[in-house]
Formats: C-alpha cells, sequence, structure tokens
C-alpha cells in the first residue's frame, strides 16, 4: 500500500516536470559533501559523515540521474540512487538559485539503526529528498533537507561546463 502511494507520487512528480520546458543540457556533475547538521544530538551519531557521488544530466532530458555513496551518521556504508529535477525560478539559464528534489531507493541504514529512515525495511528504504541551491558557472553549492534529522551541505562541480 504504502509502496504504492510512493510510487503514484514519484509518476505525478516525473509528469508534472515532463510537462515544463527545460533548454537541452548535458551534465556531469561531481558531488561532495562534507557537512551534516543534525537537529538534536545522539550519542551515537560519528563525528564527521561524508557523501561523495556523480549526478548525470543527458541533453535533452527533464531529469537528471544520481549516485551517492556515504557513511551515515551511524557510520554505516551508505547507497542512494535517485531521479532529480531541478528548477531556477524566474531565470532562463542553469543559474542562480534553485529548487530541487530527488527520489530513490536509499540503502544502508540498518540493525539498530533502521528506524531512523522511514518505510526502511532490513535496510532498504524509498527517499524523496527536497534541496535548495546556488550554481555559479561548474559550482554549485546546496543545502539538502534530511526530514526531520538533519541537513546536509553539498558542493558540486559540473565536468561539462
Amino acid at each position: 500500500m504504502l509502496s504504492r502511494l510512493i510510487g503514484a507520487i514519484l509518476l505525478l512528480y516525473a509528469v508534472t516536470a515532463a510537462a515544463e520546458d527545460s533548454p537541452p543540457r548535458d551534465r556531469l556533475t561531481f558531488v561532495f559533501g562534507p557537512y551534516v547538521y543534525h537537529y538534536h544530538d545522539d550519542s551515537d551519531h560519528q563525528d564527521l559523515p561524508w557523501l561523495t557521488g556523480l549526478e548525470w544530466g543527458p541533453q535533452g532530458s527533464w531529469v537528471d540521474f544520481g549516485t551517492v555513496y556515504f557513511r551515515n551518521s551511524f557510520n554505516q556504508p551508505s547507497v542512494y540512487a535517485y531521479v532529480a529535477k531541478r528548477w531556477f525560478p524566474g531565470v532562463d539559464d542553469d543559474q542562480g538559485v534553485y529548487l530541487k528534489m530527488t527520489g530513490g531507493p536509499l540503502y544502508g541504514y540498518r540493525g539498530e539503526f533502521e528506524d531512523k529512515v522511514p518505510f526502511n525495511n532490513n535496510g532498504l528504504a524509498w527517499a524523496i529528498i527536497p534541496g535548495i541551491g546556488y550554481q555559479y558557472r561548474a559550482f554549485d553549492a546546496q543545502l539538502v533537507f534530511l526530514g526531520t534529522a538533519a541537513l546536509l551541505l553539498t558542493f558540486g562541480y559540473d565536468f561539462s561546463k
């Protein structure tokens, strides 16, 4: 039941995004997340969780695809594969402030930390993660909202610019 609801939300998101016009582009972005701010202290949190990955935006596509590998806040290796959409409100090119939404499978929160991620089953969960960022030429910085748990700061470099 819940997986159908999540699937319906992702489908609605994809249809809405497809209806928008977006300029052709080809992006390959390296993503690095060196800092997480947790809203609540937890003695199980590690000092510096980190994230690294790649995001690809094929030319003419209205969505991007990404995969990130990270050590979660409980020092467990984790992976998030996603489909993403970025919106640049009020501008004609991919520069300036943007809003971003990602969605896809998240694997890694296991054992005693399985309940730290909603809808998690044996370490596998479906995630929808929003963010807000700023793009300047080939560089971007982004604040990613990790539900009620934390804020993640990421930086990116677009090799195609």
